[in-house]
């Protein structure tokens, strides 16, 4: 995106861990000017040190967007150092989880433009993907700001309201974790039937990585890509019919494990 406007108007990070760092560096590379960011962080990596960016500094002002990644159980804390940036035109996009649009709006100010996004663990190496919803202060041009500086670690969706937040934890937001685990898993079988446990993990992250990859650049959907794998009465199938059962296979496993999720993190919002 054309970073002229967040140049001009500066940037603040309230936080700046894994996550924060991830999206400064895309940032940068997307020739963001490192002299117009401002990042408050009490523990910053040796990496934040070494970028140039302005560390625990007197802040500007109005700054053009803030982006809040800090801790929840910190949150209480840090927040509140902002405030005076509430009610104006400064847009606060929010990576945090389980903290909801009207927590902000009662530290900020009913008039504050903000945005709350839910990204994913990929976003480390640029291939997230990123939900978004704004409070009704939020314009059209502060929505293209944050999908703008948010395609800098992967893809963005938007979503019809803030509820919808949850379902996305549940799918995306934990998601990754699902397909490490049946990495693990895959990896365990094989090894089971005689591999090396090198090679077994070898084969499993090519595997699961080379299917989401074709997943994605595939011009068929994931069904007809399963079905063409899928010789009759071949071992593919055999696998399947194990998989694919409805009592204790994927279908009644998976969106179990997606519920879970979904109630734990309407649990932690207070939902």
């Amino acid at each position: 995106m054309d970073m002229n406007k967040v140049a001009q108007g500066g940037m603040v990070l309230l936080g700046c861990g894994k996550m924060g760092s991830a999206m400064l560096a895309g940032w940068v590379r997307d020739g963001l000017p490192v002299a117009s960011v401002w990042v408050v962080d009490p523990y910053p990596s040796d990496w934040l040190k070494a970028s140039g960016v302005h560390i625990n500094e007197a802040l500007p002002a109005n700054p053009a967007i803030v982006l809040i990644a800090v801790k929840p159980q910190m949150m209480a804390e840090a927040l509140p150092v902002l405030t005076a940036m509430g009610n104006g035109e400064t847009l606060f996009l929010s990576v945090a989880a389980g903290t909801t649009i009207a927590y902000y709006e009662g530290v900020l100010g009913a008039k504050t433009p903000i945005i709350r996004a839910m990204p994913n663990t990929p976003a480390a190496i640029g291939r997230g993907i990123t939900a978004i919803v704004g409070n009704g202060v939020a314009r059209a041009d502060h929505m293209d700001m944050a999908e703008g500086l948010l395609l800098a670690i992967g893809q963005v969706v938007r979503l019809a309201n803030e509820a919808q937040i949850d379902a996305v934890t549940g799918v995306s937001g934990s998601g990754p974790a699902y397909v490490f685990h049946l990495i693990e898993t895959l990896a365990a079988a094989g090894e089971a039937q005689g591999l090396s446990a090198e090679m077994a993990m070898q084969l499993a992250k090519a595997t699961v990585a080379g299917a989401g990859a074709l997943a994605e650049q595939a011009e068929e959907t994931p069904t007809q890509l399963r079905i063409n794998v899928t010789s009759p009465n071949g071992t593919t199938q055999a696998a399947l019919a194990v998989l694919m059962d409805e009592d204790r296979g994927f279908p009644a496993l998976v969106p179990r494990a997606v519920a879970a999720a979904v109630d734990r993190s309407k649990e932690l919002a207070g939902g």
